[in-house]
């Protein structure tokens, strides 16, 4: 034991690769997750130890947290602030107005600290960013002594702790196993049906199949007609549906340009849509096996969005408005917003930001990159940027507005979160700075929060035992209400009176409530990708507005 109290880092990282080992255990379809079973942890070693680490230390990865946080969130935040995705906006609003009125009601029925109030609220909304905004509130409180903050903040992640346990299983059974009970719904059905009506009624295919005759295609012709004309009539004369690649003239392997002449016996490399193509052979001569060394293989880039017109068009209508597309064979494989994965269907709206994964004939790609916007170079983290922008969010945290004798400033968790969105959302207009790779910025933000939540822990431990003793009974119910009650009613006015689609309606009330575990049970029971539409939209919008709740019930309470 003396061990762990005299070295904070052992303390630290014992209590995060513990707590990720306890978050790996399954019961059923459900596991608590590395960031709930890293508080588990850190809370008994805390208690058993008396170990605690700097809070230097949970302020400077909070931050790294929630600005990366707010990074990968902001170009999707943005553009879902228009009148096609009001609809769930106000699935987010119904989130913010009940966890904050029933928290706040909670602690005027039972006189809770405003602590345990806010541990309540973060624990039973699932979301582990306004632990660290209250926390970082409370602190700034005026009139309280330093024994009551760290009492109250304690609190805090106690409260978290149990109310997210019991808030964690409600949202992924309610969304995933009941919801569509209610609904009288085959969500798997129901989600195939949708995905067709999307993609214009063609079939689509399970996680493990794939297309046995793909849509893009390539294939060689012996030139047997059309002696004397060029590369550039046959493509004309094929509507520009198809490419030349490659042609092979006895030994040689020539590439081919729009004045170059074909002659008899040449070898012809076609590529395009499997229909065209054969349509090609036609003007050409007979078909033949593959020929050693005539071979182009497809290329893939990624491509971020920069386009203006590009801006609230599905896919089917970026392809007519580009004709290079179906000329040059290329398709768009891949859609991906944030850290989201979209299914790359036609009624995908693409938003500037989002980055393409273009595949096809390699001389395509480059005449459509340079149109949409710019190849994605994501291969190392732009510091300048990150520092500058965790910077100019730790600024905007001390702005302090009084609302009559209430001061309220969103501190550095709730500045950098605003900066995050800022920055990020900067950067995808044009991404040749800045650069913070998807992968950087999930660790970053990963590790960040484990970090704070294991100090918060270490430090909260010795009053988790009183405060289960006074409220045990109160933290279950709280955090099983705080989810049924917005869930509910979002389900009710998303299905009654705005219509929208059971798959992304379940989808939205899982983004809504910021539960990655929910929206992975309903895309496995409805075995298909097609609910992430409504997830990704209202996750974005209430990872933004959520962790402001945090210093507004501080603010409320502590006034």
């Amino acid at each position: 034991m003396g061990v762990i109290k005299d070295h904070p880092e052992f303390a630290l990282f014992i209590s995060l690769a513990l707590g990720y080992l306890v978050g790996k255990l399954r019961v059923g379809p459900l596991t608590l997750g590395g960031i709930c079973g890293t508080l588990i942890v850190s809370l008994l070693i805390g208690a058993w130890t008396k170990a605690s680490v700097s809070g230097d230390v949970k302020t400077v990865f909070f931050a790294l947290f929630i600005f990366a946080l707010g990074y990968m969130a902001g170009p999707q935040f943005f553009a879902n602030l228009n009148r096609k995705s009001l609809r769930f906006f106000a699935l987010c609003a119904i989130e913010v107005v009940c966890v904050l009125a029933i928290a706040i009601g909670l602690a005027k029925a039972f006189d809770l600290d405003v602590g345990t109030a806010a541990g309540i609220l973060a624990g039973a909304a699932t979301e582990s960013a306004v632990v660290g905004t209250a926390t970082e509130a409370i602190g700034k409180l005026d009139g309280l002594t330093p024994d009551q903050i760290t009492q109250y903040q304690g609190h805090v992640a106690t409260a978290y702790t149990v109310c997210y346990l019991f808030g964690l299983v409600t949202i992924v059974l309610y969304t995933s196993q009941i919801m569509p009970r209610l609904l009288r719904t085959d969500l798997r059905e129901a989600s195939r049906e949708l995905w067709e009506r999307m993609r214009g009624g063609s079939g689509t295919l399970e996680h493990d199949e794939r297309p046995a005759l793909p849509g893009l295609v390539g294939r060689t012709y012996l030139v047997t007609a059309g002696d004397g004309r060029t590369v550039g009539d046959l493509e004309q004369a094929m509507g520009g549906r198809v490419t030349v690649e490659q042609i092979k003239r006895g030994s040689k392997v020539l590439t081919p340009s729009p004045e170059l002449e074909l002659t008899l016996s040449d070898l012809v490399l076609i590529v395009g849509r499997r229909a065209n193509v054969i349509d090609a052979g036609r003007e050409i001569g007979v078909e033949t096996p593959g020929v050693p060394g005539l071979d182009s293989p497809l290329a893939t880039t990624q491509v971020a969005v920069t386009d203006k017109a590009a801006e609230g068009q599905n896919i089917d209508q970026l392809q007519r408005d580009h004709p290079e597309f179906i000329k040059s064979g290329v398709y768009v494989t891949e859609v991906l917003r944030g850290d989201q994965l979209m299914p790359a269907n036609g009624d995908t709206v693409v938003h500037r930001g989002d980055v393409l994964t273009l595949t096809g004939a390699r001389s395509g790609l480059g005449k459509l990159t340079d149109k949409l916007g710019a190849v994605v170079k994501n291969d190392a983290t732009d510091f300048i940027y990150l520092g500058l922008g965790i910077a100019v969010g730790s600024l905007i945290g001390q702005i302090v507005v009084r609302f009559g004798d209430v001061p309220m400033s969103l501190g550095t968790g709730g500045g950098c979160l605003i900066s995050g969105l800022l920055f990020g959302w900067f950067r995808s207009r044009k991404q040749t700075f800045g650069a913070f790779p998807p992968q950087a910025a999930t660790t970053i933000k990963d590790m960040g929060l484990a970090v704070f939540i294991a100090c918060t822990g270490l430090v909260s431990g010795p009053q988790a035992g009183p405060l289960l003793k006074e409220y045990g009974a109160l933290l279950p119910f709280a955090g099983i209400a705080m989810v049924l009650i917005p869930a509910t009613i979002s389900l009710i006015v998303g299905r009654k009176l705005m219509k929208i689609e059971t798959p992304l309606l379940l989808g939205a009330i899982a983004g809504q409530q910021c539960s990655t575990p929910a929206i992975t049970a309903i895309t496995q029971t409805a075995q298909s990708s097609v609910p992430m539409l409504g997830y990704t939209i209202t996750y974005a919008l209430s990872n933004f507005l959520l962790p402001l709740t945090g210093p507004v019930l501080v603010g409320i309470l502590g006034a």
